[in-house]
């Protein structure tokens, strides 16, 4: 018998086919032997969906050279910027948009690492509209404002296609160590901060892959999974640890307390609220931030059929939005007042209507209707009354037919590992669920304990999580005396 040449070809590039899927790093650029013999970066662990990134294009396109250049040179690089003073980070902006203008990108993205480590995904993820493009004198003019968001990220990208890491190393080791619970924006910009000052920084998280919200709850249209890995890799090359798939409980937080210096807890929020109505456990309802996370990672590539979204929140509009563009023939939010008390940001509003969004106001969900399968939401009206205070519409009830319900409406705190019992009391101070810090250091009521993110501020912006992070970092590394200058 002869040997086929073609078609040992034709096997060999099957083989390395299904070596691709068992390894993603071939998907990332890097060969079989080479992600057998390296451990993975973030980045080559990233889930990917081709049908997932087709159905969920860039919100706002990036910037190509020429168009930031002339971007950039529309600023009129403002002495006492209002835009730096809005970003809660304090990123010099018209320092960075000089450097673009003056071809000095790589310059600009330094700019922007040094004072915010997540640069790449707040120039995504960020309500620029009402932070430092809200901010932008050009409004006094009534001239469109610099578009901040877009040049930043012109900068992070450019700054990868290069290679370029931080624009700082890690300082001489001090022998100090702090456990960080939670892999979030805080935890993130807080070992980044530790290690600036030489503090071993280890990162604790009960999920396979570190980002938080970044990462599993962002929408796909303003900020991928690979985007959040890959910023960060560049965290993790400061030398900070991560022990990931790993649940701290609170025999696991003593332990902690005993092998660490400090401890910083950034565990973000907990579950989704549920509706409370009979027989919600037996029909198929989903929390947004599941259904974010599950659309993200590939595990929905597409959905049928109507779906309803409960809430008037950022998380509501983006799963609402996902709905669209996932397939879904219909998508109704619900929401319980009107559309001047919704929490979601106007341009978050706007942007759902845009996508075909429809909005019920002054409804409320009474009743599920269905055969194991919801098949209707039953509501009712709601009138305000002088006071401010809504009551139901009498005879009001009616039905929406839905196949699906996205819940989004508000999330539980998520401290149950700092609760105390009959005999201990709680380990730290909370007021309404939340972590009470000294906003200045992050300090908690335990001078150990430091916390920043969502489990102190109730739930806000990814960059308002990185501002705490980097400041319980430096008061960590001031409360053990050995704070840089």
């Amino acid at each position: 018998m002869t040997s086929n040449p073609s078609g040992i070809g034709k096997l060999d590039n099957l083989q390395q086919e299904a070596d691709c899927i068992a390894f993603p790093a071939c998907r990332r650029g890097r060969g079989v032997h080479d992600a057998l013999s390296k451990p993975l970066t973030f980045f080559e662990q990233s889930p990917r969906s081709d049908e997932i990134a087709a159905r969920f294009p860039d919100l706002h396109p990036a910037f190509d050279k020429t168009a930031a250049v002339a971007e950039a040179n529309r600023c009129l690089y403002c002495f006492d910027a209002p835009c730096t003073t809005a970003c809660p980070t304090h990123i010099d902006v018209p320092r960075f948009i000089k450097r673009i203008a003056a071809d000095n990108v790589e310059g600009a993205a330094k700019t922007i690492l040094d004072a915010n480590v997540m640069g790449e995904s707040c120039s995504r993820a960020c309500p620029v509209d009402v932070l430092c493009e809200g901010a932008c004198v050009l409004h006094r003019y009534n001239r469109q404002p610099i578009a901040i968001g877009r040049l930043q990220r012109f900068a992070m990208e450019s700054l990868n296609e290069t290679g370029g890491g931080l624009p700082y190393a890690p300082a001489p080791e001090t022998g100090k160590s702090v456990a960080l619970i939670g892999a979030g924006p805080a935890s993130l910009a807080c070992a980044a901060e530790l290690r600036r000052h030489g503090i071993r920084a280890v990162i604790y998280d009960n999920r396979p892959l570190p980002g938080g919200l970044n990462t599993y709850a962002i929408a796909e249209y303003k900020l991928t999974p690979a985007v959040s890995l890959r910023e960060i890799d560049r965290i993790h090359a400061l030398g900070v640890e991560f022990h990931l798939n790993t649940t701290v409980d609170a025999a696991m937080l003593d332990r902690l307390d005993n092998e660490h210096d400090a401890i910083f807890i950034g565990v973000g929020l907990g579950a989704v609220h549920r509706l409370g109505l009979d027989g919600e456990e037996k029909y198929n309802i989903t929390d947004a931030l599941t259904f974010i996370a599950h659309y993200k990672s590939g595990d929905i590539t597409a959905i049928s059929g109507r779906v309803g979204v409960i809430g008037a929140g950022n998380t509501a509009m983006d799963a609402a939005s996902a709905s669209v563009h996932l397939g879904a023939s219909e998508v109704t939010m619900v929401y319980r007042r009107g559309p001047e008390q919704m929490s979601a940001f106007h341009f978050e509003y706007e942007h759902a209507k845009h996508e075909g969004v429809h909005f019920l106001f002054r409804a409320n969900p009474v009743g599920l209707k269905g055969n194991g399968r919801v098949e209707a939401l039953q509501l009712e009206h709601l009138e305000m009354t002088s006071d401010g205070s809504l009551v139901p519409v009498p005879n009001s009830t009616f039905e929406l037919p839905v196949d699906h319900i996205v819940l989004a409406i508000g999330q539980s705190s998520h401290t149950e590992l700092l609760d105390g019992d009959e005999t201990h009391p709680p380990r730290l101070k909370l007021e309404r669920g939340r972590i009470v810090v000294d906003r200045a250091t992050g300090q908690t009521s335990d001078p150990r304990y430091f916390a920043g993110g969502d489990c102190t501020n109730g739930g806000r912006e990814v960059v308002d999580a990185v501002a705490d992070g980097k400041r319980a970092g430096r008061g960590i590394a001031a409360w053990l005396g050995v704070l840089n200058a």
